[in-house]
C-alpha cells in the first residue's frame, strides 16, 4: 500500500516536531529515508494504513502505545562492550579511588541495551581483582534509557551473535558471562550491581539522587543547543562535588566551561563539575 511507504514533507515535519518535543531528538532535513525505514514496522505492527494515520495518532495524543513505539523505533541503540576504553581506565584509576569508604553511584544515562552499565561493572571488578581498588569497594550503577525495547534486552542481559560479543576479550567473556551456544548472558553476580529504569532526559533528575560519575556518551549531539545546555546544567546539579561526566569522543563542552572543566588523562577526556 502506497500510504505505508510514502511520506510527505508535511508528515515528515509533523513527526520531526513530535520527536523533538517529546524526546529532544532533532532530525534536521533530509532524513525522510530514515523515518520511513524505521517507522514502517510501527505501521505494520499497529495496523496503520499509512503515515497520515500515524501523524493523526501522534497529534491526537490518545495512543500512548503508538507514541512510545515511534520514539523507540527512532532511537539509535548502537553500542558495544567497553566502547571508548580510555573512559573505563579513567573511571577506575582517576575517579573511583576518591569514593573509597562509601558507596559510589554511577549513572549510565543512555544505557541502550546494557553494554555500557555492565562494562562499568566489569571494569570495577577487574580493578578490584588487580588491586587498583580495595576488595570491599562498594558501588551502584543506574542505567536509564528512553527505549523500552533496549531496556528489555539490558535487563535480560543476554546477547547473541557476533554483535553480542563485540569489544570483549576471550578472558572477559569467560569471567563475566555464561555461554549458551551462540549467546552469552551476564552472570548474576554482576547483574546485581546494576538496575535499569525507563527515563527521558527531558524529565527532572531530582528523584534520581546524586551521583559521583555520569556517562552520557554520543547522545547530546541529537539535541538542540538549548536542550543540551539544560541537560548539562541538570547533570551539574546531579553530580556530587568533584563529580565527573563522560561524553562521546566527538562531543564538545567548549561552550559550557562554566559548568565543567576538561581533564585529559592519556588518550581520554573527562569533565569535572566546576
Amino acid at each position: 500500500m502506497k500510504g505505508a511507504t510514502f511520506l510527505s514533507e508535511e508528515q515528515y515535519q509533523a513527526i520531526a516536531r513530535y520527536l523533538e518535543r517529546c524526546a529532544g531528538i532533532r532530525l534536521g532535513d533530509g532524513k525522510e529515508y530514515l523515518v520511513v525505514s524505521r517507522l514502517r514496522g510501527v505501521l505494520q505492527r499497529h495496523g496503520l494504513a499509512g503515515f497520515d494515520v500515524l501523524v493523526q495518532a501522534l497529534q491526537a495524543g490518545g495512543s500512548r502505545v503508538i507514541q512510545t513505539a515511534v520514539v523507540d523505533a527512532m532511537t539509535t541503540n548502537e553500542t558495544f562492550w567497553f566502547r571508548d576504553a580510555a573512559h573505563y581506565r579513567i573511571l577506575v584509576e582517576q575517579l573511583l579511588p576518591a569514593c573509597t569508604g562509601r558507596t559510589a553511584r554511577i549513572w549510565s544515562a543512555a544505557a541502550s541495551t546494557g553494554q555500557e552499565p555492565y562494562s562499568i561493572t566489569f571494569a570495577i571488578q577487574e580493578a578490584v581483582l588487580s588491586g587498583r581498588l580495595p576488595r570491599n569497594f562498594d558501588y551502584q550503577v543506574l542505567g536509564t534509557d528512553i527505549s523500552p525495547s533496549a531496556l528489555a534486552q539490558a535487563e535480560a542481559a543476554r546477547y547473541c551473535g557476533l554483535a553480542g560479543v563485540r569489544g570483549l576479550t576471550l578472558e572477559q567473556r569467560q569471567r563475566f558471562f555464561l555461554d549458551d551456544g551462540d549467546c552469552i548472558e551476564v552472570q548474576a553476580a554482576y547483574r546485581r550491581r546494576v538496575r535499569f529504569r525507563l527515563f527521558n532526559l527531558l524529565d527532572a533528575f531530582d528523584h534520581l539522587g546524586r551521583f559521583d560519575v555520569i556517562f552520557c556518551r554520543n547522545v547530546l549531539i541529537y539535541f538542540s543547543q538549548e536542550r543540551k545546555r539544560d541537560i548539562l546544567e541538570r547533570f551539574h546539579r546531579a553530580l556530587n562535588p568533584g563529580g565527573a561526566l563522560f561524553l562521546g569522543s566527538t562531543e564538545s563542552m567548549s561552550e559550557h566551561a562554566d559548568l565543567f572543566e576538561m581533564e585529559r588523562h592519556g588518550t581520554g577526556l573527562v569533565y569535572r563539575r566546576c
